[in-house]
């Protein structure tokens, strides 16, 4: 994280960590609450992928991939995440497709290599370890939201994300404390100031954000909601258009062929919403 100047005040690990302890100790009252209702010990297995892949290892990779990454491109790259949740729900939940899903992933994958190799052109914009480290947290992405869909239906979402950012949360306060985010509290002016921020980005970007999110599956179904990152890519593009981040055509068509793919997976639940509110 910078400041206005320019200035790095904590590296993309300490803001990581950060970001995690602030996200787990604003729910602990919720944590405490639904740690009664846990009857199964194989829940805290599930609750810990969700924990461990679906946000701790995640928060650091998509920090480490900004480092280099334009925040439009890397909203892009979010975009891989309906597509790898379809699949690791056919591979691994038995998740069954019709033909035009089918079709619709191998489009998505297209885009997706295509999107990979217009990034990996630009100059100046990182390499091969920063797009595919955004790759990676997506396919982590999509196995927590099929192991929260089939596995943790039995919660509440708010006692999912509570649990979950528990199990992580003294492996980030370890972490914050031995990458010298304490140092940096005491030696740099502006670091209460970055902190702050922080605060802000772990509190209502993941621990709010995630318990909605997961209150979404709840409702649908786990590719459902991997669907909002249809809004990601096209918001972070304006934003970072704003921060005057240069996009090329290349990727933005990459990106709607990706974006095609992922409504043709969506059709089977498209199709029905269509069908219940009586639309020809």
């Amino acid at each position: 994280m910078y400041s206005l100047d320019g200035e790095q005040i904590f590296s993309y690990t300490q803001v990581a960590a950060l970001r995690m302890v602030f996200a787990g100790l604003v729910l602990l009252p919720f944590a405490y609450r639904g740690l009664r209702k846990i009857k199964q010990t194989k829940d805290f297995g599930f609750l810990l992928v969700v924990g461990g892949l679906g946000n701790f290892i995640p928060a650091f990779m998509f920090t480490y991939a900004e480092t280099k990454l334009s925040s439009g491109y890397a909203g892009m790259l979010n975009s891989f995440t309906p597509i790898f949740t379809i699949t690791i729900g056919v591979i691994f939940f038995n998740t069954k497709l019709i033909s035009k899903q089918i079709i619709g992933l191998v489009i998505g994958t297209a885009g997706m290599i295509s999107l990979m190799l217009f990034g990996n052109s630009l100059e100046g914009n990182g390499g091969w370890s920063h797009i595919l480290a955004i790759v990676l947290a997506t396919m982590m992405y999509g196995l927590s939201l099929n192991t929260i869909k089939h596995k943790l239906q039995h919660l509440k979402s708010f006692e999912i994300t509570s649990i979950a950012l528990l199990l992580v949360l003294l492996p980030a306060i370890i972490l914050a404390y031995s990458l010298g985010s304490l140092d940096v509290l005491k030696s740099n002016n502006s670091a209460y100031s970055a902190l702050g921020f922080i605060a802000i980005l772990g509190v209502v970007g993941t621990a709010f954000a995630v318990i909605l999110f997961n209150r979404l599956i709840s409702l649908k179904d786990a590719l459902f909601a991997s669907s909002v990152t249809y809004f990601i890519p096209i918001v972070a593009v304006f934003i970072g258009f704003s921060f005057k981040e240069t996009i090329n055509m290349g990727q933005i068509c990459s990106m709607v062929v990706v974006l095609l793919g992922v409504f043709l997976v969506n059709w089977k639940g498209i199709k029905k919403k269509v069908e219940k509110n009586g639309i020809d």
